[in-house]
This record gives structure tokens, C-alpha cells and sequence, in this order.
């Protein structure tokens, strides 16, 4: 490692104290909880180091692979921002994550999106379009990322307070009113660490929502109790009644979890465990519901095809999730 890449990543990189639950003020549910969500904190900024100072791309591959099994995909959720971010830098090359998803990281290819969203909320707008999405389908996980990353850092307002972003400028061809959806289901995904995977915390912080951004908000909690993990089965099965109406919406969520896992070869067992509580299937066979959605998929509808494959997956899964 050269000095000036030493230099670039202890300038680049966050304190690993921001990733403490006592320091965000979640709540603690117990310790194994907060052991488990500190530690993906810990590992998605060891992704982050890493990218932040390796010379090219293709560097990162093998020392993400060091990365603990079950945190693997938060480490290449780190890197990916880390190289994000390095793209919005006015000097250093605009190619970071393009090189990056040419590799190994194509397997993460959910979790990088996510990535590039963090980078979003630390990037002035104006370089916004150094941001590399070019998948119609999968670029609005990119405002996922940003939701996330605003509502884990600015926890009063956008979580408590309920804040949402109006007139989103991104993506610049649009539709803009979807933005705040998809921003919305990185908010619920992030309230799930808030509220320390506590699920009847997290029923009582999205009873504050409006009712029309609920359905995302409990996408995004089912997908983060699939893939993070933190709550037991009884817990889960809780969560899944308590959410009523919107159990399908976790449900998807849950899939999407799971089709993130398989792809990357990354499913753990508390990732069994919802998918076999939220979808009453295997992930194997919940991230095969996401595929088949796939097939077919419209691009020229005014409806993203981001929002209807979801809608899809919502309706193949409606009988598992019915009561």
C-alpha cells in the first residue's frame, strides 16, 4: 500500500464509532441483537476501507473474499460506495464501479447498487452523474441505498418525523413520482436497525407513516429481517400478522433478500428461517419466485418495470401470505 493510498483511505473512511447502536441511539433489543448489526456495520466499512484504497478495482476482489460469510454482502455493499464515491471525486477516474461489477462483484450486483445509493447522500447533487446505474431494472435500488443511508444517520427526521423527499432529482429521465417510493423502501429497510430488530417497535414506528408509503416501508423491514437477520422465528411470525394488510409487501421484500443471497452464494440459516416464515418457502425457492417474475418484464410502461416486477412477486406469493 503507497502512502497515498493510505492517505486516501483514512481520509475517505468513516469512523467505525458511527456504526455503535448506543452512538446512532437505536435501540437495543438485547445483545446478540446489537452484536450482530454492530458487526455489519463493521464489515461494511472493512468494504469500504478496502475500496477506499486499493488502486484499481480488481484489487478488492480477493480481500472481500476474507470478509466473514454471512457479512460478506455488506462488505461489498461498503466497497461499492467507497468506489462511488471515489467516481464523484473531481480527480482519480470516473470508472470505480463500472470496473468493479466487470468482476466478482456482478454476483453482488444488488448490494452494489445499494452501495452507490450511500455514496448519493455523501456527493453534492451536481456530481451526480458520475453515479454508474445503467440497469433500468435494478437502478432504483440506488434511492433504496440513499433512503437507507438517510434514515440510519438522520433517524429523527426521516424515521421519527417521517420526513420525505419531495421533487427528487434523480433519476434525471424519470418517473419522479416513483423516486420517493423507492427511497421509502430503504427507509423501512434502515428502521429495522433503528428499532434493533425489535418487530413490535418497528409496527409501532411505521404506524406513525402516512398509510400510502406503508407498503414499502414493510418491504423494506422484510427485507432487511431476511437478510440481516437479528429476530427469532416467533418474532418473525409476529411481525408477519402484525403487518396485516401488508404481509405480501414483506413477503417481496423477503424474496428479494433471498434472491440477493443465492446469487451471491451467501444464504445463511436466519435467511431459511424468513423466507420459510414470510413466503412459506425455501430462499432458494422464494428467490425462484423473483426470476419468474422476470420473465416478460415491460420497460416501455409508465409504471417502472422495477415496480411492477415487485408487484408481480407480490401477487405470486399472496396465497402463502393470506390469513
Amino acid at each position: 500500500m503507497t502512502m497515498f493510498q493510505s492517505l486516501r483511505r483514512r481520509v475517505l473512511t468513516p469512523n467505525v464509532s458511527e456504526t455503535k447502536m448506543d452512538v446512532r441511539g437505536f435501540h437495543v433489543k438485547n445483545a446478540e441483537a446489537r452484536d450482530r448489526l454492530e458487526n455489519v456495520g463493521r464489515q461494511f466499512l472493512a468494504g469500504y476501507a478496502i475500496a477506499a484504497e486499493v488502486g484499481q478495482p480488481a484489487e478488492a476482489d480477493a480481500r472481500l473474499a476474507d470478509i466473514p460469510h454471512a457479512y460478506r454482502g455488506f462488505a461489498y455493499e461498503g466497497a461499492a460506495m467507497a468506489f462511488a464515491v471515489r467516481d464523484g471525486l473531481p480527480v482519480g477516474g470516473r470508472r470505480h464501479v463500472e470496473d468493479f461489477l466487470a468482476g466478482p462483484a456482478d454476483d453482488h450486483v444488488y448490494m452494489v447498487y445499494v452501495g452507490v445509493g450511500w455514496a448519493m447522500a455523501r456527493i453534492p447533487k451536481f456530481r451526480w452523474n458520475t453515479l454508474h446505474a445503467p440497469d433500468p431494472l435494478l437502478r432504483w435500488l440506488v434511492l433504496d441505498g440513499y433512503g437507507f443511508h438517510q434514515a440510519y444517520f438522520k433517524t429523527q427526521r426521516y424515521v421519527h418525523e417521517c420526513y420525505q423527499d419531495e421533487s427528487f432529482p434523480w433519476p434525471a429521465d424519470g418517473p419522479s413520482w416513483y423516486a420517493a417510493r423507492a427511497t421509502d423502501q430503504g427507509v423501512g429497510r434502515a428502521t429495522w436497525f433503528v428499532c434493533g430488530t425489535d418487530p413490535r417497535r418497528v409496527v409501532a414506528a411505521f404506524d406513525k407513516f402516512d398509510e400510502r408509503r406503508r407498503a414499502d416501508l414493510y418491504a423494506g423491514a422484510g427485507l432487511a429481517a431476511t437478510y440481516a437477520g437479528g429476530a427469532d422465528e416467533a418474532e418473525l411470525t409476529w411481525f408477519r400478522d402484525a403487518a396485516g394488510q401488508y404481509a405480501a409487501d414483506v413477503a417481496q421484500g423477503s424474496a428479494f433478500a433471498a434472491a440477493a443471497r443465492l446469487r451471491a452464494g451467501l444464504v445463511v440459516t436466519h435467511n431459511e428461517v424468513a423466507t420459510r416464515v414470510f413466503c412459506e418457502q425455501s430462499a432458494a425457492a422464494a428467490a425462484k419466485v423473483t426470476d419468474e417474475a422476470l420473465i416478460g418484464l415491460p420497460f416501455d410502461d409508465e409504471i417502472p418495470a422495477y415496480e411492477i416486477w415487485r408487484e408481480r412477486i407480490k401477487h405470486a406469493l399472496v396465497p402463502a401470505t393470506e390469513r
